[in-house]
């Protein structure tokens, strides 16, 4: 199948000595590359477009399996597709424009721009929600609150979303304390663009960035019901095989949103190395690398929508990008001037993987450390045995809980010796670790319960928390 095309690279590349390096033709290493991605390149599965860049050129791009199950169209480097949170590189560098026209600073408060936002004492500001240092909860996680997790066919606006965030009391930390990856920051980010320009997000960002770039395939995706040619469809791994379609249809951009291809993503690598936007200079490129800092002092390795570090010795800018059915990542050795870029339409499709070992097959002598072996993984959440509650127990949990923050209601009620949250009428078992301590596993999170008595030892609340989500307070507000 492996529809692709390859170019031809005019300087640098040759079957001779260049250096202390040996240099390589475009042929070397594409037969290796397209079995990397030999299990999706078939008539039936969804698959990926590759494009792999050198000194702001295309050696190598190609597309593997099916963008559309539907009509049999297969991947190829102009198909386009969703990228996910790769998309919040093209938010920040909006806001870099805006700081490089005066109209913006990185200190700035962010009441300054969205009114009714809460005073939390210590100001939210700018370079907080760039850096991922902000502390605001988790939209997303929110929305499962809310029985709208993603993918789920709900949707939400931007100014639903607005109203949500600005409900909530508390902040998971105080600003600039840590660094905690924030979805909620980088739309909020698209709000302050639209409100601080008068124009829409994805218009200032066409006239800032894609027109000057000529990136006439790109576009953020404010309009659910826009019609996008060459559109790869998002695509789900059933448990029993086959596979069912996975898309997002939201207004809702800055964390997400962008439409690109391959060959576009090209011209966005290049201006890394020679600006064209803006005032073209390359203080602008500065100002997307330069990394931010906590309030200690300490540095992180996280720019303006850009990850700064170090793979196998050798610098590195990178992100990746997941949006439900669309899975997509960045890869650039600036040094090397050499950088990748996947998108596929599969959500267990795993692309910094893949892009890393590309990477060691093209860079192979200059890298300086060798690879990392390990698996690198998640340290498991350690509880203790769930515990078992009595009937007469558990009937003092019963009852009817109201958050202020989300304006919702949970039931909780008593079935076959077990405590059900109900939530859009999904019943949920919540299972006691303690007597006031509850899990509730909800979508593809687990919610833990804490229930606070008064002084005569009655049930009054509980507070709800997940990792990015602290604290969240309910009231009871009924018996059962």
């Amino acid at each position: 199948l492996a529809l692709w095309i390859s170019f031809l690279v005019l300087i640098g590349f040759s079957t001779q000595q260049t250096g202390v390096h040996q240099a390589y033709t475009h042929t070397d290493f594409t037969e290796k590359v397209d079995a990397m991605f030999e299990q999706w390149d078939r008539k039936d599965s969804p698959g990926a477009a590759l494009g792999i860049f050198k000194d702001g050129k295309i050696i190598y791009a190609c597309g593997y399996g099916i963008a559309n199950l539907e009509y049999s169209i297969p991947w190829t480097p102009q198909t386009v597709s969703r990228t996910g949170s790769i998309s919040k590189q093209f938010t920040a560098m909006c806001i870099a424009v805006l700081i490089e026209q005066g109209k913006l600073s990185l200190e700035d408060d962010i009441r300054k721009f969205i009114p009714g936002w809460p005073d939390y004492g210590d100001p939210v500001r700018i370079k907080h929600l760039l850096y991922h240092t902000s502390g605001i909860r988790e939209y997303l996680t929110l929305g499962e609150l809310l029985g709208k997790p993603e993918g789920s066919g709900y949707v939400y606006t931007p100014r639903e979303l607005v109203d949500i965030l600005s409900s909530q009391k508390e902040l998971n930390f105080r600003p600039g304390e840590m660094y905690s990856y924030s979805n909620s920051g980088y739309f909020l980010l698209a709000e302050i663009i639209s409100r601080l320009s008068g124009m829409k997000t994805s218009a200032f960002a066409k006239k800032h960035i894609f027109d000057p770039l000529g990136m006439k395939n790109t576009h953020f995706h404010d309009n659910p019901n826009m019609i996008v040619k060459n559109r790869a469809y998002g695509y789900a791994q059933e448990k029993n095989g086959g596979y069912r379609l996975n898309i997002l249809r939201l207004e809702v951009i800055g964390d997400l949103g962008i439409f690109t291809t391959v060959e576009d993503f090209l011209k966005w690598d290049r201006n890394f190395y020679k600006n064209k936007l803006g005032e073209g200079t390359q203080d602008l490129i500065k100002t997307m690398l330069a990394g931010g800092k906590l309030n200690n002092g300490q540095e992180i390795s996280y720019a303006f929508g850009l990850r700064t570090e170090n793979y196998r010795g050798l610098r590195t800018i990178s992100h990746g990008g997941s949006a439900v059915g669309y899975q997509a990542f960045y890869l650039q050795f600036p040094d090397q001037r050499f950088s990748i870029v996947i998108l596929s339409n599969l959500n267990t499709f795993r692309p910094g993987r893949i892009a890393r070992n590309i990477a060691d097959l093209y860079l192979a002598d200059q890298f300086t450390e060798p690879p990392d072996s390990s698996q690198r993984q998640q340290p498991s959440k350690q509880r203790p045995e769930p515990i078992s509650l009595l009937p007469s127990q558990l009937k003092g949990y019963a009852g009817k809980y109201y958050s202020d923050e989300l304006k919702i209601s949970y039931p909780l009620t008593v079935e076959n010796g077990k405590l059900i949250l109900t939530l859009k009428g999904v019943p949920y078992h919540l299972t006691a670790y303690s007597l006031d301590n509850f899990v509730w596993r909800s979508f593809e999170s687990e919610f833990e319960l804490k229930f606070t008595r008064n002084k005569e030892n009655k049930i009054t609340g509980f507070e709800l928390q997940e990792d990015i989500v602290k604290n969240i307070k309910f009231e009871k507000i009924r018996d059962h």
